[in-house]
């Protein structure tokens, strides 16, 4: 790579094909793009995590089939686990009566009705009851539709499905009470993001999904139907979208009797593959099908082996680009045949078996005919729908910072001693709920290194870390050639932005708003160290994200070891003081800038450049024009952040160590009274909780999104204890 003068005489540099590695060191030869090279280990270390899973995930188990009581008992906190994950957790309205129960026609045997019903909070569900006019059901069915099907297509008034998928007709025909909810299209209305995309993103920053809110409206309304009808024989059906909510609803709610799953069942294995609003956190962590198939035992499951819908997000929508493919036949056997060796006596074969809708509602006798109705306004019944639950993720941004502030309750302030201690296990959660970890030692460092670049200042080696084994770390080392022997200093570590490399903070040309602070730090005496991160290549490291997803983990577990083996190198190294390492972040660097210290104790410092902002506000407001919410990095979104951990609450994670904000006013994160409002709090933490208002700083400049390097350079002199030139 060609690089040029940015503030100091790169062209003048001379680099020898024979120059010595950095003393310690192999000889890299490694060749190629070594970024690329990075996301693709990363990609075969995720891989492989996610194949691993279907054995690790035993652990999490502790099945008694000794009884159906005692095997109730022993999945009571797996069950509780897959409802918080699917977001499912809202409490739900009690109610009495529907709110709207509008008579559409009838056949004399089959009476139509439009209903709603409360659901949680502000949120109601709605959709049709197809009651037999005489009132003797033969039983009660919720049966969900597909996401792009209505209510009124399972029932054959819109002409859109052949008879034999007309599941609802076929139900009211032999004889059952049935309820068909409205659940959110596929459609895409928000800048190209399908309606489910385009809820799931806040909803997954505040720890709920689409998925869990319509399991809410689901189990709602068979509240409604036990308290209304006094029956003990619930059951759920559903194909596709439908198929996954039935599934899920009968997982989390045992007062469903029956489950009639069709078009929906596999290993999940490739679920990283599907659209973005199927990504679940950390479900195949606990949880296959097979694993959610016995939260539904001993309860009777019927799978029906038929293809489910094939949906394709390509790139360039502004969503995340997935595919929603049936599985095989064989797949599907295998996946059952797991299902039953997991539950064992609970699985006769009328419990849990392939088969199709006979096998779950028996045909019997015809006995009613099909009305026509009235037909309600599906578009504007929909839009109803999709404005409740965008208004509830709303709401509940609104609400969160009071839900945070429960959450650190147990953070006590008092006196320096007490905060050093509480703060750890929130440190823990961190690691281990937000950001994921892997529960590994690193592998020896084996270190490598070529001279990269040399100029009358410095040398700039890339050096190459081994990590796990098949993952590693790679960057510019910037060693000032002015090291005394025996004389130890502070290093900074200069993080990249989005799409970015070492290279750029060094000083190539077209990337001015670095102002190659890796070089300028270094001609200021410190040691400096860029680092490769993974957010380069677009969809490659985005897909990243997804595949750690599955398996409760982020982007941010393979960058934090990086990071640990990294600074463990560093602090060994004769010239360097392994008290006085900092990190230093710009854009995306700054996102890592508020993750990774907070897991490193090895820094000793933090600066956040052009990124520091309310957080939360950032992904989960639809309202304001700085969101995510509706922008192309689909990757961005972290699960439950807003119940956990805003900027503020991370920057508790880093202190009491100095941590600073280097913010310019016309800066595009976020306006300046967002990022002043977050930082406010940690002001107030570091100076009138824990008396140290040295240790906590923000400079305002008037610029852009970029490094400005003035009180953040006096900063890191100060709390490095190095002298300023």
């Amino acid at each position: 790579m060609k690089l040029r003068s940015y503030a100091v005489s790169l062209c003048c540099a001379c680099i020898s094909q024979a120059a010595e590695p950095f003393p310690g060191t192999a000889v890299l030869i490694q060749d190629g793009d070594i970024a690329s090279q990075l996301v693709s280990a990363a990609d075969d270390f995720l891989l492989a995590e996610i194949e691993a899973s279907v054995s690790t995930r035993a652990e999490y188990w502790k099945r008694d089939v000794s009884s159906e009581e005692a095997y109730a008992k022993s999945i009571a906190s797996n069950r509780q686990e897959f409802r918080r994950i699917i977001g499912a957790v809202d409490q739900r309205v009690s109610f009495d009566r529907l709110r709207e129960q509008r008579f559409l026609g009838t056949s004399g045997q089959c009476d139509v009705y439009a209903i709603t019903w409360p659901a949680f909070a502000d949120v109601h569900g709605e959709g049709l009851l197809l009651e037999p006019t005489d009132g003797e059901a033969r039983g009660n069915i919720v049966l969900i539709p597909d996401a792009d099907q209505s209510p009124e297509s399972l029932v054959g008034w819109l002409g859109e499905l052949p008879r034999e998928r007309q599941l609802g007709r076929k139900l009211a025909e032999r004889g059952y009470r049935v309820v068909i909810p409205t659940i959110i299209n596929r459609e895409a209305t928000h800048r190209k993001l399908s309606n489910r995309e385009h809820l799931y993103r806040p909803a997954f920053e505040l720890g709920r999904h689409v998925i869990g809110y319509e399991v809410l409206k689901v189990e709602a309304i068979l509240d409604w139907l036990v308290d209304t009808y006094d029956i003990s024989d619930l059951r759920v059906a559903g194909w596709g979208e439908g198929g996954l909510l039935a599934f899920y609803t009968a997982a989390v709610n045992s007062k469903v009797k029956q489950a009639f799953v069709s078009g929906y069942f596999s290993s999940r294995q490739s679920v990283w593959e599907e659209p973005a609003y199927r990504n679940v956190f950390g479900l195949l962590a606990q949880f296959g099908d097979a694993e959610i198939a016995s939260l539904i035992a001993p309860r009777r499951l019927v799978i029906e082996a038929i293809p489910g819908p094939e949906v394709v997000v390509p790139p360039g929508t502004g969503g995340k680009p997935g595919r929603l493919a049936s599985a095989s036949v064989e797949d599907i056997r295998a996946e059952h045949a797991r299902a039953v060796k997991l539950t064992g006596l609970f699985n006769a074969a009328e419990r849990l078996r392939l088969g199709d809708l006979n096998d779950f509602a028996p045909a019997g006798e015809q006995r009613l005919a099909m009305p026509d109705i009235s037909l309600p306004d599906v578009k504007a019944r929909h839009a109803r729908q999709l404005a409740e639950l965008d208004r509830h993720n709303q709401q509940l941004l609104v609400e969160s910072p009071y839900t945070r502030a429960s959450f650190m309750k147990d953070l006590k302030t008092d006196s320096l001693a007490n905060f050093q201690e509480t703060v750890e296990p929130y440190r823990r959660y961190f690691a281990d709920e937000v950001i994921g970890t892997f529960d590994r030692p690193l592998a020896e460092p084996r270190p490598q290194s070529r001279v990269f670049l040399e100029t009358e200042e410095v040398t700039i080696y890339e050096v190459v870390l081994d990590v796990y084994e098949g993952f590693f770390a790679y960057g510019l080392l910037c060693w000032p050639k002015d090291i005394a022997e025996g004389e130890r200093r502070p290093v900074v570590v200069c993080q990249h932005g989005l799409e970015g490399r070492p290279q750029m903070v060094i000083g190539e040309d077209g990337y001015h708003y670095y102002q190659a602070f890796a070089v300028e730090l270094a001609k200021r005496g410190f040691i400096t160290f860029a680092p490769q991160h993974l957010y380069i290549f677009e969809d490659r490291f985005r897909t990243l994200q997804f595949k750690a997803n599955a398996v409760k983990k982020t982007l941010f577990s393979l960058m934090v070891p990086q990071h640990e083996q990294l600074t463990r190198w560093l602090g060994g190294l004769p010239n360097v003081d392994p008290q006085r390492i900092g990190f230093y972040g710009l854009s995306y660097g700054g996102k890592s800038a508020m993750r990774i210290p907070p897991l490193v104790p090895a820094y000793c410092l933090s600066i956040c450049s052009a990124d520091f902002n309310d957080w939360v506000w950032k992904n989960a407001s639809t309202r304001s024009p700085y969101s995510y919410a509706s922008m192309g990095e689909y990757e961005i979104f972290e699960f439950d952040l807003g119940s956990t951990f805003n900027y503020a609450e991370m920057a508790a994670l880093i202190a009491p160590r100095p941590f600073m904000v280097e913010r310019g006013h016309f800066d595009g994160v976020a306006p300046d009274e967002r990022v002043a409002l977050e930082f406010a709090k940690v002001r107030h933490l570091y100076s009138a909780k824990l008396k140290l208002p040295d240790n906590a700083a923000i400079e305002w400049f008037d610029g852009p999104h970029r490094i400005n390097g003035d009180e953040t350079y006096r900063f890191l002199h100060k709390h490095l204890d190095w002298p300023e030139p």
